[in-house]
């Protein structure tokens, strides 16, 4: 029963993030996966992304109800990660425990860090645009986004995380998609990447005990719907400093944990 509960809560957080920031859940799954419910590091980052592309296709169906998914601009960055997640996911099976749990733990510091440091003044320029304004892809450098996508694409594949905490702010600062769009947009992304960098690590078996993953997931999906409620009557700002606070600490946590 108590790992009932803990599934639960733990899914219902992710989803929160997901649904109202676009990005942060699987950097919030991994470690509750590992520290509360007791997976192993590669069966929590291949689990993660199960729980995460069910929540992002949940938070994706929500957002492009509102119009804030840009299609072209996601979807181009989307695939430009396809491959590198297929290729940093097989790969990431072969590595120890110890060295994938810390090298999560070093990218969800630096997470952590972006989402409590406030924005500068051209990201809250950005951020404050109009939802609707044109999909950026017809005039942004093809390079760029192509670059971004494969850097995020390797990195979900191997990590098991999303990627939204940094697509977010790719989107925002380098193609210069308005936040509320950015947001609807990454869960795209997310979503694409997330599913080719588990296509991967299924081929290799790895023991996922689905008693716990169901009602994680469930949690999850239904905390989405709430988080993109929440994000309409929260500042994204105040958002981001929650959940990041929340994540510095679990991240601080398992680098002492892996040292020690």
């Amino acid at each position: 029963m108590t790992t009932l509960i803990l599934a639960l809560v733990a899914g219902a957080v992710v989803g929160l993030a997901l649904g109202g920031l676009g990005g942060g859940g699987s950097v919030l799954a991994v470690p509750a996966l590992i520290y509360l419910l007791g997976f192993t590091p590669a069966a929590a980052t291949t689990a993660a992304l199960l729980i995460v592309i069910a929540t992002s296709l949940t938070g994706l169906v929500a957002h492009a109800r509102d119009g804030h998914v840009h299609w072209r601009t996601g979807g181009l960055f989307a695939m430009a990660g396809i491959v590198p997640a297929a290729v940093s996911g097989a790969l990431s099976v072969r590595i120890p425990a110890g060295v994938l749990t810390a090298a999560f733990a070093v990218l969800a510091v630096v997470a952590a860090v972006g989402m409590i440091r406030p924005r500068g003044p051209a990201r809250c320029e950005a951020a404050s645009a109009e939802a609707y304004a044109p999909d950026p892809a017809d005039r942004t450098d093809a390079g760029r986004v192509v670059r971004a996508g494969a850097g995020l694409g390797s990195v979900t594949g191997f990590l098991g995380v999303g990627g939204g905490f940094l697509a977010v702010p790719a989107l925002v600062t380098v193609l210069a998609v308005p936040m509320t769009a950015a947001v609807g947009t990454s869960l795209l992304v997310i979503t694409v990447n997330s599913t080719a960098a588990l296509a991967t690590r299924l081929t290799t078996p790895t023991s996922l005990d689905w008693a716990v993953i169901a009602p994680f997931t469930a949690a999850a999906v239904l905390g989405a719907w709430d988080g993109k409620r929440l994000a309409t009557k929260v500042s994204t700002a105040a958002l981001q400093r929650i959940f990041g606070v929340s994540l510095l600490a679990v991240a601080l946590f398992m680098l002492v944990d892996t040292v020690v």
